[in-house]
């Protein structure tokens, strides 16, 4: 089984569904404080995400990557938007410059009324899903080609490309991939090194994990390593998290109007979110303590399901999604450099030795 791996959430600004932005959009003493906090706190890489509208979010990791000494970055980035020849260099020599602590996160991007702001007109969904997998194919023939080759696509055509700098380590630059749709599953199982779920019922990431490691299959490749995004809310006591996450849905209702983060106005909902919907459906609580009152409140429009509990009690249920074929959890709070604090104290330290002890167990039972 892989090796666990916790990835943090750095934003551009100090603030989420309970917290009010009051710096600005792009906040350098925000950014180096969390990247530093996560470092800290012992998380493996910290994800910078990608939006229309925000800052760009590779040179924002260039920076978190001058600030701190060993954390991992998990850069989003869109296909579409820049040329995967110069995408690809552009990532290797931040790679170099790093000494290996770079990774691509792609999102091929599910509202069309959003990609519109940035010039991508592209609006049939698996058409998208399918530039994706020729801007991969491009963008893994760069990081690997010993030579120049050329590329005949529907999206992408290039003749005698190549890249002089190649990634940092023999094995490259890890791709991880998201996106819930049968196109999103294909392309996942064509090039996903690791595929992104958001915080999904137990019966649900079982069908993910069927249907993403068949697809690599089909493609010939192994099965992908999993990750799961989810909002962990602590306490010391069962009780006293659950009155947390009362008073953060109360908090995050009262301010929707002053953090923007409202269900979308033209009812838009990837396949992702679709899913995280259905689980709200079923209840306000689903398996043992997955919550999902904010993905209801706000149209599940990024990762807004909770586990809610003491750090055990959540460690507990990463070990059952760990079983479930999850070994990287991508946790992030909603304050978020409070609570990055909080889960390196306890949560992260519980849970790998809560999954080391069933590996163990399992080891000795096998011989």
């Amino acid at each position: 089984m892989s090796e666990i791996e916790f990835i943090g959430f750095i934003s551009n600004n100090n603030s989420s569904e309970t917290v009010v932005r009051k710096g600005p959009v792009l906040d350098p003493v925000h950014i180096e404080t969390v990247a530093k906090a996560h470092e800290n706190a012992g998380f493996d890489r910290a994800l910078l995400a990608f939006h229309s509208t925000s800052p760009d979010s590779l040179q924002v990791a260039q920076h978190v990557l001058g600030v701190t000494g060993k954390l991992n970055v998990l850069i989003a980035q869109r296909p579409g938007f820049t040329s995967p020849t110069l995408l690809a260099r552009q990532f290797a020599v931040l790679d170099q410059f790093s000494r290996g602590r770079v990774a691509l996160h792609v999102i091929t991007g599910g509202n069309a009324t959003e990609l519109r702001q940035d010039g991508n007109t592209l609006d049939d969904k698996e058409e998208r899903y399918a530039r994706t997998a020729e801007f991969l194919d491009i963008v893994r023939a760069e990081w690997t080609s010993e030579k120049p080759f050329a590329y005949a696509g529907k999206y992408y055509q290039v003749e005698n490309a190549f890249a002089q700098v190649k990634p940092y380590r023999k094995e490259g630059i890890r791709i991880y991939f998201g996106g819930a749709s049968d196109a999103a599953i294909d392309v996942a199982g064509r090039h996903a090194d690791t595929y992104a779920l958001w915080g999904e019922s137990y019966a649900q990431v079982r069908e993910q994990v069927a249907r993403v490691s068949a697809a690599a299959a089909r493609h010939g490749r192994p099965a992908p390593r999993f990750s799961l995004s989810v909002r962990p809310i602590l306490a010391d006591t069962e009780e006293k998290a659950w009155a947390k996450a009362q008073d953060i849905l109360e908090r995050a209702t009262a301010l929707q109007d002053q953090t923007g983060y409202r269900k979308p106005a033209d009812g838009h909902a990837t396949d992702g979110a679709k899913r995280l919907l259905a689980i709200a459906e079923q209840g306000k609580r689903v398996d043992k303590r997955l919550w999902t009152e904010i993905a209801k409140l706000t149209g599940a429009n990024s990762n807004t399901t909770a586990l809610v509990g003491t750090s055990e009690q959540v460690a507990e249920v990463f070990g059952d999604y760990y079983d479930l074929g999850i070994s990287h959890f991508l946790i992030r709070g909603f304050d978020p450099l409070i609570d990055a604090i909080e889960y390196g104290r306890e949560l992260m330290p519980a849970t790998r030795e809560l999954i080391a002890r069933r590996q163990g167990a399992k080891g000795v039972a096998a011989e």
